[in-house]
């Protein structure tokens, strides 16, 4: 005859609720600088800080500096200026998958940007012959959204990596639609309505909250073999135990 442990059986039922750190995050984009080594005409910085809510949702702000200058043989073009990112992120892993290390999932951003942009030379070809001009610098205003979706996780305690591809539609460039910027700052090619990009972020982690989150027990399922054991009476009345000799 078996028994079974209650306290044993207790123990190895999975909880119903763990605990989650809640994080504030300041991280940094490096594949921007790694571009300027290699390309001197092209810079761009960005850092963020987010913020968890919950264990599913958390509030993003970032910003970054553009600096940008292209030259062909007729003329020559620069562009600075700054940008500002705000939005949500939302986590789509499971708290007991996540538990406050790991984010899958995407981010939905709007995008403001502030920028000059100027063209020191131009050389024109005509019948009358060759003209040289120069376009002064002018201040614009742009705006547009972005979709990131991504992945981050903690390598170190309190010390994580991740990635994100961008997904952006222009909204205004703020010059106007027949004269587009080359380059828009935190978006990309101006002439683009859809453009994409890649980040690569280091990020530094601050614990500042505890939170108990509820999680779902999956039941188990009945196999054949547990539904013939309940349908099966293995227990004989204790006449059974009597020979025929001994029967009334």
């Amino acid at each position: 005859m078996g028994y079974y442990n209650l306290e044993a059986g207790a123990q190895n039922q999975p909880p119903d609720t763990i605990i989650l750190p809640l994080k504030i995050r300041a991280g940094a984009e490096i594949l921007g600088p790694v571009i300027y080594l290699t390309d001197k005409n092209n810079l761009n910085t960005e850092g963020y800080i987010s913020v968890d809510l919950n264990a599913k949702t958390g509030i993003f702000l970032g910003a970054g500096y553009s600096d940008y200058k292209y030259s062909q043989y007729n003329y020559e073009y620069m562009s600075r200026g700054y940008f500002v990112k705000a939005g949500v992120d939302f986590n789509l892993l499971k708290p007991e998958t996540s538990r406050g290390k790991y984010w899958a999932g995407i981010g939905l951003r709007y995008g403001l940007s502030s920028f000059t942009s100027e063209i020191p030379s131009f050389e024109h070809d005509s019948y009358w012959g060759t003209t040289i001009t120069t376009i002064p610098s002018t201040t614009s205003m742009g705006h547009y959204l972005e979709a990131a979706p991504g992945f981050r996780a903690e390598i170190f305690n309190n010390f994580s990596m991740g990635w994100s591809v961008n997904i952006r539609v222009l909204l205004y460039t703020g010059t106007g639609r027949d004269l587009r910027p080359i380059n828009f700052p935190g978006y990309g090619a101006g002439d683009e309505s859809v453009g994409f990009g890649i980040n690569y972020f280091l990020s530094w982690n601050i614990p500042y909250r505890r939170i108990k989150v509820q999680i779902n027990q999956e039941e188990p399922e009945e196999t054949e073999e547990t539904e013939e054991t309940q349908g099966t009476n293995t227990t004989e009345p204790p006449g059974s135990l009597l020979s025929p000799a001994e029967y009334p």
